[in-house]
């Protein structure tokens, strides 16, 4: 074990600093640096990845900070360690860090020989609890589909299916800013557009890739992650990924609805959640998406033709093979001063509401356009508290239904 190298990833948003940590590690011979990021949720991607020994974290970044992207990591991958920087050496944020989970706290700027001498002593703990955890049976890695950021073989993840039997409710605007949310509470998400003749779901995040659901489908028998991963777009700023739709609409009759069902099956033993938009009809690709849903955000707004569609759709659900506990009632774009209350459509579905998003145009429309999703430049408005509010729900919803194999264990 003595002549084991200390696998190392640095994450901090300033290439300088990245770039002076890595040389100065790179005349220890016993530390190799595996890897660098810029943000703190590009950090949890990479250390899932690499499974470093040893995070150097710094605190201030942007997307995710150091100490939230340090519960992520210890969640995520229990064997390594975090040494945090900072550049304050405030008390505060020492117990914050520590409380986080963090191994030890450097102050910048940050003498050589007291940044190996902490990378040694948190690489030491992360080979005792590397070798814990392989003992176990756990592999170095945390439990699955309840919610970690990888999936260990035969896991299941979960599929969330937002559907709207009316077309205009916002069900695209959702979806993108619901995986957002998910991803910004340390979630590994893949977002599928499930509208295949008209879908924008990549328009929503202002990627555009060359591939698309419809270069899977044929090779639904021979799916592998590393095909998959070829076609999936990867949202640099929130870490979404992203399974876009056809470019031209006549693509869309290559799909069928078993092959896109197995294509969004395949994922779910590739991701903790998937996220599906769908189109407003019961097509075969719909239903497919409904079959393999672990849960349905049924999206309504306070109009007489919307609430009569899922009025339909509900009594519908039994028969499709959705139980009543597995929809979750949301309402989008709530104004106020309509007569359409959450309430009055619960008396009448005999069913909770579970969500109310407020109407905000002046946020959501200029956002839509420049294809960014609002919650990641308007996280304090309530259009957005309400929406991340919505993914803690689905999350803990998701989570209780079943119990991570860390918990069982």
């Amino acid at each position: 074990m003595a002549e084991e190298k200390i696998r190392v990833l640095i994450v901090d948003d300033i290439a300088e600093t990245r770039e002076n940590i890595r040389k100065l590690l790179q005349f220890d011979a016993q530390i190799e640096v595996v890897g660098a990021s810029r943000n703190g949720l590009e950090g949890v991607d990479l250390a899932i990845e690499t499974q470093p020994d040893v995070v150097l974290m710094d605190i201030n970044m942007p997307d995710m900070d150091g100490i939230s992207a340090t519960e992520a990591i210890r969640k995520k991958v229990p064997h390594t360690q975090i040494v945090i920087l900072s550049v304050q050496g405030d008390s505060n944020y020492m117990r914050r860090a520590m409380l986080a989970g963090a191994r030890d706290f450097l102050t910048k700027p940050i003498d050589v020989d007291e940044l190996t001498a902490a990378i040694r002593r948190a690489g030491r703990v992360a080979w005792n609890e590397r070798e814990k955890l392989a003992s176990s049976g756990f592999g170095g890695q945390a439990g699955s589909g309840s919610g970690s950021g990888t999936l260990l073989p035969g896991d299941q993840g979960h599929v969330i299916t937002v559907f709207s039997p009316k077309g205009g409710t916002g069900k695209t605007t959702l979806t993108a800013n619901l995986a957002v949310s998910m991803r910004q509470q340390g979630q590994t998400v893949v977002a599928v557009d499930g509208n295949l003749q008209f879908g924008d779901l990549s328009f929503f995040f202002n990627e555009q890739g060359r591939n698309n659901v419809a270069d899977l489908a044929p090779r639904t028998d021979e799916l592998d992650r590393e095909v998959v991963s070829e076609v999936l777009v990867r949202h640099e700023s929130s870490g979404v990924h992203i399974l876009a739709a056809p470019m031209r609409p006549e693509q869309a009759d290559s799909v069928s609805g078993e092959q896109f069902g197995a294509v969004v099956n395949y994922l779910s033993r590739m991701y903790p959640y998937v996220l599906v938009d769908t189109g407003s009809t019961l097509n075969d690709l719909t239903l497919a998406a409904l079959d393999a849903a672990s849960m349905v955000v049924l999206l309504i707004t306070q109009d007489i033709p919307s609430i009569k569609n899922a009025r339909l759709f509900l009594d519908l659900a039994e028969g499709l093979g959705i139980s009543k506990d597995q929809i979750v009632l949301v309402m989008n774009r709530f104004d106020k001063r309509r007569s359409i209350t959450a309430e009055r459509v619960r008396d009448n579905f005999k069913k909770e509401v579970a969500a109310v998003i407020p109407l905000e145009e002046k946020i959501v429309v200029p956002a839509m356009d420049r294809g960014e999703p609002f919650v990641l430049r308007n996280s304090s408005t309530p259009v957005a508290k309400a929406i991340t509010d919505l993914a803690s729900m689905l999350v803990a919803k998701l989570k209780a239904q079943v119990p991570s194999q860390l918990e069982v264990g």
